[in-house]
């Protein structure tokens, strides 16, 4: 199947879902300019230029000296580490949805990329050309008939939605991280895990344009969609890194990439 991620960096848009970046303002909005799925743009983007303050103050920093002193091949072992925790949400999400074969193939990427694949680190289950697609929890509600949700953009965490937010506390009990006794490994290992997703976001936001609270909400929204209908609305937006989105020449403004 298509759309499976290798392992070695989270995809894009579920990177997106822990990006911490991305400079905004609050703004008065008048009522003809809201997206009909953003009614609440004025708060979001002071939640982004809060996001925005710590990831440039922080994360950033740190996940550009995590990539300059960590070997390719460790970064991309971490990323199938974390990435091999996540089949078990996907396929309980997959049973969820009334998607068995999506289960199957979730719980033997699991099996054999713990076994064989030494703990993750390595992702044979993709070279064994065993693939299908991410779930989790916010998807299962959008199949369950919560297909459209109001935009919500989120404190630490970034972009969302109402309905994925609800699917939140689910998915964090479905990661192992979370059953970790250990408090300094829990708490170790969560950090590593956003430092290195955040890491893998380096290069894609130089492909940002324009206003990027819209670039990245419409990106989102748009990506969401596509996960949630299994690719029937369309081709997935970031199956390559020729994104292409619509923006007014307004929309364009050196100074937005000034850090």
């Amino acid at each position: 199947m298509a759309n499976k991620r290798t392992g070695s960096v989270t995809r894009p848009l579920v990177a997106l879902m822990t990006m911490v970046m991305l400079a905004g303002c609050a703004s008065n909005i008048t009522i003809e300019d809201r997206h009909p799925d953003d009614p609440w743009e004025g708060f979001n983007r002071q939640v982004f230029a809060f996001n925005d303050a710590l990831d440039r103050a922080v994360l950033k920093p740190v996940s550009r000296g995590y990539r300059t002193v960590t070997p390719q091949s460790v970064q991309t072992g971490v990323g199938n580490f974390f990435s091999n925790l996540g089949e078990i949400r996907t396929a309980l999400n997959s049973l969820l949805q009334g998607k068995p074969g999506n289960a199957g193939i979730a719980t033997s990427r699991f099996l054999i990329n713990t076994t064989v694949g030494i703990g993750g680190l390595w992702d044979f289950a993709t070279h064994m050309e065993i693939t299908g697609r991410d779930e989790d929890f916010g998807q299962t509600l959008g199949v369950w008939g919560w297909e459209e949700s109001r935009y919500l953009v989120l404190p630490l965490l970034g972009p969302s939605t109402v309905r994925d937010t609800a699917g939140l506390p689910l998915d964090t009990y479905t990661y192992p991280l979370t059953y970790v006794e250990d408090d300094k490994v829990r708490y170790g290992l969560t950090a590593l895990r956003v430092v290195d997703m955040r890491a893998g976001l380096l290069d894609q936001e130089e492909l940002m344009h324009g206003d990027r609270y819209v670039f990245i909400r419409d990106a989102y929204l748009q990506r969401r969609r596509f996960e949630v209908s299994d690719g029937e609305l369309g081709d997935d937006p970031f199956a390559s890194d020729d994104y292409d989105f619509d923006f007014d020449d307004a929309d364009f403004d050196d100074s937005d990439f000034a850090d």
